[in-house]
């Protein structure tokens, strides 16, 4: 698929990253151009552009298949940025770990621990 896009904003199974930057990503022989969200059940557009726009819904679908993560990886974009201590409080409550980075080095963490068959999972904002 090359409109980058996701195909109806999924892409069912788990799949590293073969490339970031330019405002999207690499993966699956496809490109998407914005955020996403690599969960158990898939790549999925993800609609946080910054640390700012962070909200409980944005979250929601990481929450949603907690039984199946350990440890999230969030990509703040191009810098690290402060989550708030409410976002921090409901993953812990979640029994997930988080792990805040730049996205490039969350997106490379995570195909280490993908290929380890860890239970990761990764919310990655696009750099630019």
């Amino acid at each position: 698929m090359s409109n980058g896009r996701l195909y109806d904003g999924f892409l069912p199974g788990r799949h590293p990253f073969d490339a970031y930057g330019n405002g999207g990503f690499r993966f699956a022989d496809m490109s998407h151009r914005g955020s996403v969200l690599a969960l158990p059940s898939g790549i999925r557009a993800w609609s946080v552009n910054s640390v700012a726009e962070l909200t409980d819904e944005a979250l929601d679908p990481i929450f949603a298949e907690a039984d199946s993560i350990d440890l999230l990886l969030l990509g703040t974009g191009a810098d690290i940025a402060a989550i708030p201590g409410v976002f921090r409080t409901r993953f812990r409550d979640a029994g997930i770990g988080l792990d805040v980075m730049q996205t490039g080095a969350a997106a490379r963490t995570y195909n280490i621990l993908l290929a380890e068959n860890r239970k990761v999972a990764a919310a990655l904002i696009a750099v630019p």
